[in-house]
């Protein structure tokens, strides 16, 4: 949180396992979203699994999120044996009684990645693609570059008939309110 309020990003990534270990956290964690909020810093929220998407809707429920819509990546396969995801990783997040965030974007490891994310993709969410995350093709070989994962990608979803966001469109995404009832 030190380092968000150093450098004053106009977007952070911020895992709430990580700034939420417990009960006990949250109050900080709520003045530091008041705080980003105040400051026009977007915050896109990582959850690692369906009971983190329940603990952040329990956290808006009871007024500690101060936005009304929160971006969160869904994070696919970190922790498994072998951190290599597969599309049906996404269903537990999809799954009834996990609330649903009006954005969402998708991120996954391994071989996979590109069939997860456009899995993502398609049930409405955006992708997050690349070697922070992956450095193998579909194929299993090694890409040459960090842009060879993304046209993969995008190649992938123009052909399911998916619009390529830029920056700016994700960001007005973001910020936008369409009043459904969705966090």
């Amino acid at each position: 949180m030190g380092v968000v309020r150093e450098a004053r990003p106009e977007a952070v990534w911020l895992a709430l396992r990580e700034l939420v270990p417990g009960r006990d956290a949250e109050p900080d964690f709520a003045a530091f979203l008041a705080w980003l909020k105040r400051e026009s810093i977007m915050p896109q929220i990582i959850l690692y699994d369906p009971d983190e998407a329940l603990y952040l809707f329990d956290l808006h429920r009871r007024g500690l999120i101060p936005w009304d819509h929160i971006p969160v990546l869904l994070v696919l396969g970190r922790y498994t044996a072998s951190q290599q995801s597969a599309p049906k990783d996404l269903l537990p997040f999809l799954s009834p009684g996990i609330p649903r965030f009006r954005s969402f974007m998708v991120c996954a490891f391994g071989r996979d990645e590109a069939a997860c994310v456009c899995a993502g993709a398609l049930f409405g969410g955006d992708v997050r693609v690349g070697f922070e995350n992956n450095l193998l093709q579909p194929d299993g070989s090694i890409a040459a570059s960090n842009a060879v994962l993304v046209d993969t990608v995008a190649q992938q979803l123009r052909g399911f008939g998916r619009p390529i966001q830029s920056a700016a469109s994700l960001r007005d995404a973001w910020q936008a309110g369409d009043g459904n009832e969705q966090l």
